[in-house]
């Protein structure tokens, strides 16, 4: 699919969830490409793998690649001894670390329970060059600029591009306007892939 991207090991890194710039690229693969010889399902399976609470989405110029060469050079200057490849029985939560990039951006490191990829990468919590967001929000945004793509935003569609997603129908005001402010967003000029 589309979200294949080669995330160097050991990290673990959803830019379809933290990569603003890499978002931009996915839509416009999809819409230029008119990737819809792939079946749909396939785009709103890639959609749900961003959850359902909020995320930090990074707005950085560094790509996915030099975010993760960044790290790993961080790693090797920095730490004298290894990350932790799982977490053992005396380690009852995960190791977390925070770092900052050249850019100033802030990155959680969290061990994870896998043999290959035991660093979770993401954007830090109010990060420099980065909002939050909820999942839904953007979710629903992402798919609404594949789906929909026109200027006039209206609640039908919006609600049509929900169902899409199994999502319920927006009724707040509030939901609504968040995601046609992330719509814009989406629709902004720029990529760092």
């Amino acid at each position: 699919m589309i979200t294949d991207i080669q995330i160097p090991e050991p990290y673990l890194f959803n830019p379809l969830k933290h990569h603003l710039g890499y978002i931009r690229d996915f839509i416009n693969l999809i819409n230029d490409s008119r990737e819809w010889s792939r079946p749909f399902p396939i785009i709103v399976r890639e959609l749900k793998h961003l959850g359902t609470s909020v995320t930090d989405v990074y707005t950085g110029s560094l790509s996915v690649y030099n975010i993760c060469r960044e790290i790993d050079e961080l790693i090797s200057r920095e730490w004298s001894r290894p990350f932790p490849a799982k977490s053992g029985p005396a380690q009852k939560s995960p190791l977390l670390i925070i770092t900052t990039l050249s850019d100033s951006s802030e990155w959680t490191l969290k061990s994870h329970d896998n043999p290959q990829r035991f660093i979770h990468i993401f954007p830090a919590r109010y990060s420099p060059h980065s909002f939050r967001i909820k999942s839904n929000t953007l979710k629903s945004a992402v798919l609404y600029n594949i789906i929909i793509g026109k200027d006039y935003i209206t609640g039908e569609d919006l609600n049509y591009v929900r169902t899409l997603l199994g999502l319920s129908p927006i009724k707040d005001p509030v939901d609504s306007e968040a995601i046609s402010e992330m719509i814009e967003i989406l629709r902004e000029p720029g990529s760092v892939l």
